[in-house]
């Protein structure tokens, strides 16, 4: 299944949620909103043949290093050997499969985890699950029901943990099988994969390469919630609040790619935008107001048209007095288009931040996502908006 058909499901991990295990019951601790895998940081020890009390303490420092709430749990009906992950594991049951047994048992593993300052959660109720979600989409999880259970594994964390992503996979499937869980699995994906998204471009005439975040980890930063949701323009601007993610035309953009043409519907996107955590804007510029934003020019003239998407039903003054009626920000660029790259991020919750001396096109496609907009749709839109614009045909791709 792809992220666009998972919208309203998938949400950005938070710090404050703990990485816990993949059980679908109901738990005492509600901060679901940290990574999942098998035993919680069991699967890191499980996976690097980690077996000491000291070596589990520091995977549980570690895991708090990299931005996340260490935990193992337990159950109200087994105590700390409530958790299947870690009674196959300490019972022999992976011994087939190269694992070596933890040296400890599960209290003692426990108060380990706690020393080292991890989480002790405790599950409650029977197992009900009825599919297992391995989700590889970076920085998005799922988030436990206990009255319409499911697995929930974030393979994507196993590469943040420097697992071997294969053995870490199998091993939660086995870990299902043992226990008699659902052999149902539903595999979230990006709609469109970054070897998919270079060949597009460059079908279209463009150099597409793909960077790894590592690489740019002084450039990319965390979005930050007072950050105006902004257009993907590389231009100055008289709003320095950079740290929204960027879209063409801001929120233009998901008018855009819904279909949304109205005045009202504008209105109803602004509002959302600000519910879902971000300041929503559009803009103009110094020379041309509000037809300054090119994008939106694009689309209200027609440009579009043969892309099948219908033209906005009001114009950009208009458009900028209803985002600002229902609490958006207007944003006033200026200086002339210098860009000489587009940047399409797909680090969730992560962006880059124009510099006026130094211009690119910064496109948040996990953005894309975030909004249940279609991906491919979007990305094939910005790409065509820098084609009519005469921008630079050079792409790089970020990825997890």
């Amino acid at each position: 299944v792809t992220d666009a058909s998972m919208a309203g499901q998938l949400v950005d991990v938070r710090p404050e949620g703990i990485l816990k295990c993949v059980d679908g019951r109901g738990s005492d601790n509600t901060r679901m909103g940290g990574p999942k895998m098998p035993g919680g940081i069991y699967a890191i020890a499980h996976n690097r043949g980690v077996t000491s009390i000291e070596g589990l303490k520091q995977i549980t420092k570690e895991v708090a290093s990299k931005g996340h709430v260490p935990s193992v749990h337990g159950d109200h009906s087994s105590d700390m050997l409530g958790c299947g992950f870690f009674k196959l594991w300490v019972t022999g049951r992976f011994d087939d499969m190269g694992y070596p047994r933890p040296q400890f048992d599960a209290d003692q593993g426990a108060n380990a985890v706690k020393d080292a300052g991890g989480i002790i959660e405790m599950h409650h109720g029977s197992h009900t699950e009825k599919v297992v979600y391995i989700n590889l989409l970076a920085n998005k999880t799922l988030e436990p029901n206990e009255n319409d259970q499911r697995f929930i594994v974030d393979g994507w964390a196993a590469d943040k943990f420097g697992l071997d992503v294969p053995k870490f996979l199998i091993a939660a499937a086995a870990t299902v099988e043992m226990l008699g869980g659902p052999k149902n699995a539903k595999i979230v994906v990006p709609s469109i994969t970054p070897p998919q998204i270079v060949s597009a471009l460059r079908g279209r005439g463009w150099k597409a390469s793909i960077v790894k975040a590592s690489t740019m980890s002084s450039e990319l930063k965390r979005v930050d919630p007072q950050g105006i949701l902004k257009c993907v323009d590389g231009r100055g601007s008289d709003n320095t609040q950079f740290g929204g993610p960027k879209m063409p035309g801001g929120i233009y953009a998901i008018a855009h790619n819904r279909g949304v043409t109205t005045l009202e519907g504008l209105k109803d996107i602004t509002r959302e935008v600000a519910s879902k955590g971000h300041v929503p804007s559009v803009h103009g510029d110094h020379s041309s107001d509000m037809l300054g934003c090119g994008f939106f020019k694009l689309w209200l003239t027609g440009r579009f048209d043969d892309m099948g998407y219908p033209r906005p039903e009001f114009d950009a003054d208009q458009g900028a007095l209803a985002v600002r009626a229902a609490g958006g920000v207007i944003e006033m660029h200026h200086g002339s288009h210098e860009e000489k790259v587009v940047y399409i991020n797909l680090v969730s919750g992560m962006t880059l931040e124009p510099n006026e001396h130094d211009q690119r096109f910064i496109v948040d496609g996990w953005a894309a996502s975030k909004f249940g907009l279609d991906v491919v749709k979007f990305l094939v839109a910005a790409a065509a908006t820098v084609e009519m614009l005469g921008g630079p045909k050079k792409a790089k791709i970020v990825i997890p």
